[in-house]
């Protein structure tokens, strides 16, 4: 057991670790995200930073190890699930700019699992990215990364609760607003993006 554990993680390099950690950091994009969050909170949904965060964990590892074998089980391009994932990231913005509710959660807690840990962090941009990085870097390195980028996560979540503490209803207001637009703004281009490159 712990020669498999020695032989799996004996690969590890350092630098693949630093350099696909902020590769993956920039896709997951903890700090772009908050203003869904804060949204999220405002309408009077639980968050639960440790619930988010587990649950990333566990759905991106999951796709890296079974990812690309998943997809072939059911016959799925990984653009179909891109355009798939950026329309529920599209019906979150509408709720952000139309003050709107399309999400309805019934259980406490609820809103940590669907849609922020997945499709907003463990979503089609990460499983994507992975697929592409698998052959540049080792498994063990992309482990090692992905615990990290779920690290600063958690630091981020926690971070927005105390946004939403001290910041005024006003400026929650303006920043939920603004930052609709650009999630928007994102939904649309992971959706069409994909979709060129499937037409």
């Amino acid at each position: 057991m712990l020669e498999s554990i020695h032989n799996f993680f004996g690969d590890v390099d350092i630098w693949d670790v630093l350099s696909s950690f902020v590769f993956l950091i920039a896709i997951i994009d903890p700090f772009g995200n908050i203003p869904v969050t804060i949204s999220m909170q405002q309408r009077g949904i639980k968050i639960h930073p440790h619930r988010v965060c587990i649950a990333s964990l566990i759905i991106l590892l999951a796709f890296l190890f079974l990812g690309e074998w998943i997809l072939k089980l059911f016959g799925v391009q990984i653009e179909y699930f891109a355009i798939a994932g950026g329309f529920v990231i599209f019906l979150m913005a509408l709720e952000m700019i139309l003050d709107i509710t399309i999400f309805k959660t019934t259980l406490e807690g609820e809103g940590s699992l669907v849609p922020l840990a997945f499709p907003m962090y463990a979503g089609p941009g990460a499983f994507t990215a992975l697929l592409a990085i698998t052959a540049e870097y080792s498994i063990a390195s992309l482990c090692i990364s992905l615990s990290l980028c779920i690290l600063v996560l958690y630091l981020v979540l926690i971070g927005t609760n105390w946004l939403t503490k001290y910041l005024g209803q006003t400026s929650l207001y303006i920043i939920r607003k603004f930052f609709g637009i650009i999630v928007l703004a994102i939904a649309c281009k992971l959706m069409f993006g994909n979709m060129a490159a499937i037409f």
